[in-house]
């Protein structure tokens, strides 16, 4: 394996080499390898959101990490099907992406959830067929990041050119690595392979209704960052209920201790250095392969931002509160509705 070969592996990749190693010279090489891939990775993810946040303001810093997002994983995932399907189809998500989360923040929470509902149901039926290679979790997330931070008037028009420029390099990119794959299958296939009675097409449904309702219920009851709710949700909601149980239980611990471990990082560190920890999580982010411990660290780029809004307090409760609200929930939605399709099949 070449130098650039090892630094397009994962966490989990790089780590199994690290066991893998005989000796220790061959340890060090591959942790400093390790090293180089993390170091990278970060400059690279700075960069291109600070570049976005110059080229279109700061409140719009947020296009910039859900177009990396979308590059970062689109570069390697596919949608299943044709490249030239997938690249139109890819170009549809990002106009959803652009007005839908808009529009929604108009409306009053429950007619945001039903438009919600609609978007959701074209990104995770077209986009997400295979939820295996977890692309809920970033066209699902991308949504939900632009609703949580919505705009309007020029900022607004800055966040069209912006998502326009990112479906242009997300389309670019994604042709270019696929267009010489050989797809057996197409859109008229993910239509014709709607089964209500698979354990895909119902873990589908569960992601189309859940993620919107805890959105509106959150709103209702005046909880502000409802989006933490939703993406706890759908980071919860997977196909088979021992690996949904799994992850509720890592998601709750796994925040609360981010919780604790940023709220000791606050009152040691002096404060012109606080935004900096979101960064110290995205580094610890990068060491993880296990999702609690990715849980954790995800936590301090989320209370990094919002402690400036409501306070170190108000940042707390607000995180714990949202994700064991959406977790519990989606746990909940999901038993019930397994439950009421096995009676209904019987």
């Amino acid at each position: 394996m070449t130098f650039y070969q090892e630094l397009q592996l994962n966490q989990a990749g790089s780590k199994n080499l690290l066991k893998k190693s005989e000796t220790l010279k061959e340890k060090l090489y591959h942790m400093w390898v390790y090293l180089v891939k993390i170091a990278v990775t970060m400059a690279f993810c700075f960069s291109f959101v600070s570049i976005f946040s110059i080229l279109f303001g700061n409140e719009n810093s947020i296009v910039g990490v859900v177009v990396l997002l979308c590059l970062m994983v689109f570069r390697n995932a596919d949608l299943g099907i044709h490249t030239g399907q997938s690249t139109m189809l890819l170009a549809l998500f990002f106009v959803i992406m652009t007005v839908c989360p808009h529009l929604a923040n108009q409306f009053s929470p429950v007619l945001g959830m039903l438009l919600n509902i609609a978007a959701l149901a074209v990104l995770i039926l077209f986009g997400c067929h295979n939820p295996f290679m977890f692309n809920q979790s970033t066209l699902v997330l991308g949504y939900l990041l632009l609703y949580g931070y919505d705009v309007t008037g020029k900022s607004y028009q800055m966040r069209l050119v912006g998502m326009a420029l990112g479906a242009a390099l997300t389309c670019f990119v994604f042709y270019r690595n696929h267009k010489n794959r050989t797809y057996k299958r197409n859109l008229k296939d993910l239509i014709q392979e709607f089964d209500i009675t698979s354990s895909r097409t119902k873990w589908q449904i569960c992601q189309i209704l859940c993620v919107p309702i805890v959105l509106c219920i959150a709103e209702l009851c005046n909880m502000p960052r409802a989006m933490w709710a939703g993406i706890a949700a759908m980071s919860a909601i997977l196909p088979f209920m021992e690996d949904m149980h799994y992850r509720v239980r890592k998601r709750i611990v796994g925040n609360i201790a981010g919780v604790i471990c940023f709220t000791v990082l606050y009152f040691l560190l002096p404060s012109s250095i606080y935004a900096y920890i979101g960064i110290l999580g995205g580094i610890g982010v990068g060491f993880s392969a296990q999702y609690g411990w990715q849980a954790v660290f995800n936590t301090f780029g989320a209370l990094a931002i919002a402690a400036e809004t409501y306070g170190l307090q108000g940042a707390v409760s607000l995180r714990v509160i949202q994700n064991v609200f959406g977790v519990v929930f989606a746990l909940a939605f999901c038993v019930i509705f397994y439950w009421f399709m096995s009676k209904k099949r019987k």
